[in-house]
């Protein structure tokens, strides 16, 4: 809009619906508005306050809009029923807002959230909702009765769409790499959570640490991090990392289980860890029971990382090549219609000394768990070759290259018109892997088949100029043919067993935990049960440290009491089903 001014907006907006004739007036009248603040009375008796920009294509336009604006704030005494039914309205640029003194007066806490991606939305909701603060802040001396929110991305717009109708959440733009303004906007709030790259975390860290703010992240603690805690614990703030799902909720479970052992006299004998981001069972519609809710990249190389772990105390090594070979049944307990398989992942054993089982548990597992099949075709695709990262000739032409002839150079064919015109179905793309000795399996080979006809492998359509390697190619078909469509859902699945001995005679037991949530829909929004479990228990975190529920600084993890007890009452409160059993 070309022309656009600054009001403020106070009285009972919303209980008696204001706020509603307010914005009908700018509608009607061919005007926009855009939501700069607003602050929602939490009692019958208090009022309410908006900022909103309004703007006009017409300077006659917006001067109408005021003067109906003004109209609504200061009508004739025939129309007034009572003080309740009018507001206040202030045009231009202000400091204060037109609160009640009691409003004014609120103690209110802020979060700067960094990074508006999908686990964003599920974070801002959760901190600025009034019965999570009311119901977890436990420190009567220093309450606060709100929660403020500004969520910064480099990209505006981003930002924007995160805040859409959330009291109390504003969107900012920001670059971190713009020292000055990161730490404008830190020293300006109570605590920062980073949804970013680990790799963004050192300047948002080192930005906490000179400006005493405390920050929560969902990554791993790294080399980095870990040389900032004697400084965290100087500046007096807590650094709280690996507060996701996993890292996260796993370490929560895990610990309260082996604590609660550890005090009645028990010895962990054994302990397994699995969990998995999945598509709910009827998403899990195509031939790899898999879908990617952002970019597959990620997960592919994760699939083709080395693993170590320990079992009946042997050290068992697995190469990054023969991961998926690795892959193993599973059947859980509690979900026994789950057809499962668990992958190795990565190192299991750090998890013994994180824990203090180390020198008492002879089996130390964390698998990934995917659907059964799963691992079985995505190896036969990485011998295949699928997978490579090494730039290829034929993608390097300045004509492109089609997923066809990509397809036949990868099962080793002569690109000649007559190959280049044959049929390519199922049986002939698993007659040529078995051949070519890709697979020893003919039920494998013609699920693999099965997959890359999926895939679209066998289309003519030109692979993408931005494709160099194999991988990029698969990554582009994967993103494109294995995303959530409609209203599917997916799913997480986190399971723990834990085998304890105890002395003196006692039987031994079984502790088992375990957590499964589902995708939800509410309204038009739709949150994956990836962004609920990463985007809460990050929020949880910093709502802890709003109400100074945790003393401890320093660089941490949610693996003691004063962490994983309430924030696994406060993830049960808000609905995430979780199991205890012990046999």
């Amino acid at each position: 809009m070309k022309y656009t001014t600054l009001i403020s907006l106070s009285g009972h907006l919303f209980d008696r619906f204001l706020i509603n004739e307010a914005l009908d007036i700018i509608e009607a009248a061919g005007g926009s508005f855009h939501l700069v603040k607003c602050q929602v009375g939490q009692r019958t008796d208090a009022m309410s306050y908006s900022e909103l920009e309004i703007g006009a294509d017409d300077k006659s336009i917006l001067d109408k809009i005021i003067d109906s604006l003004t109209s609504l704030a200061n009508p004739s005494e025939d129309q007034v029923n009572s003080k309740d039914n009018t507001i206040s309205l202030k045009v231009g640029k202000f400091e204060e807002t037109d609160m009640e003194n009691d409003n004014e007066s609120k103690r209110e806490a802020s979060v700067l959230i960094l990074g508006a991606g999908r686990v964003c939305r599920p974070a801002v909701e959760f901190l600025t909702s009034k019965r999570c603060l009311n119901s977890y802040v436990t420190n009567d001396s220093n309450e606060k009765t709100c929660v403020r929110v500004i969520v910064a991305s480099l990209f505006l717009k981003d930002a924007e769409e995160i805040v859409e109708g959330i009291p109390y959440a504003t969107a900012v733009q920001l670059d971190i790499t713009n020292k000055e303004h990161l730490c404008n906007y830190i020293s300006q709030v109570d605590v920062v959570i980073s949804l970013l790259p680990p790799s963004c975390h050192s300047i948002i860290a080192s930005a906490c640490i000179q400006f005493k703010k405390h920050l929560v992240t969902a990554s791993y603690v790294d080399d980095f991090m870990s040389k900032l805690d004697e400084s965290a614990k100087s500046s007096g703030i807590t650094i709280l990392c690996e507060m996701g799902l996993d890292p996260g909720i796993d370490h929560m479970m895990a610990m309260k289980m082996i604590d609660e052992a550890h005090k009645r006299g028990g010895v962990i004998k054994s302990f397994t860890s699995y969990c998995g981001g999945l598509p709910s069972p009827d998403a899990a519609n195509n031939t790899l029971a898999y879908k990617f809710s952002w970019s597959p990249a990620g997960a592919i190389r994760a699939g083709r990382n080395p693993a170590v772990y320990k079992y009946n105390g042997e050290i068992v090594h697995v190469d990054g090549d023969k991961l998926y070979d690795s892959a193993s049944k599973l059947r859980i307990p509690y979900f026994p219609a789950f057809a499962l398989e668990c992958l190795p992942n990565r190192d299991s054993l750090i998890y013994g000394d994180l824990y203090g089982i180390k020198s008492e548990a002879s089996t130390i597992f964390r698998g990934t768990l995917r659907y059964e099949g799963f691992g079985e075709i995505m190896g036969t695709l990485a011998r295949i070759g699928f997978f490579n990262t090494e730039e290829i000739p034929i993608l390097k032409n300045e004509a492109r290259t089609t997923y066809r002839t990509f397809l036949l150079s990868l099962l080793d064919c002569n690109s000649t018109k007559g190959i280049e015109e044959q049929i390519i179905n199922q049986k002939w793309i698993a007659d040529r892997v078995l051949d070519l000795g890709l697979c020893k399996d003919r039920e494998t080979s013609l699920k693999t088949a099965k997959t890359i006809l999926f895939l679209g492998f066998e289309e003519k359509a030109e692979i993408p100029k931005s494709c160099k390697s194999a991988f990029d190619a698969t990554c582009i078909r994967m993103e494109e043919r294995l995303a959530y469509s409609g209203t599917e859902k997916d799913m997480v699945l986190l399971h723990h067993e834990v085998e304890v001995e105890f002395p003196n005679g006692q039987p031994n037991e079984n502790h088992r935990a375990t957590l499964l949530e589902f995708g939800r829909i509410d309204g038009e929004r739709q949150y994956t049960a990836m962004a609920l479990t990463v985007g809460i228990p990050a929020a949880i975190g910093a709502l802890l440290l709003i109400g100074e529920n945790i003393k401890t600084k320093g660089v941490l993890r949610p693996i003691h009491p004063e962490f994983y007890e309430p924030a696994l009452d406060i993830l049960e409160a808000y609905g995430f089903k979780m199991l205890e059993k012990i046999d």
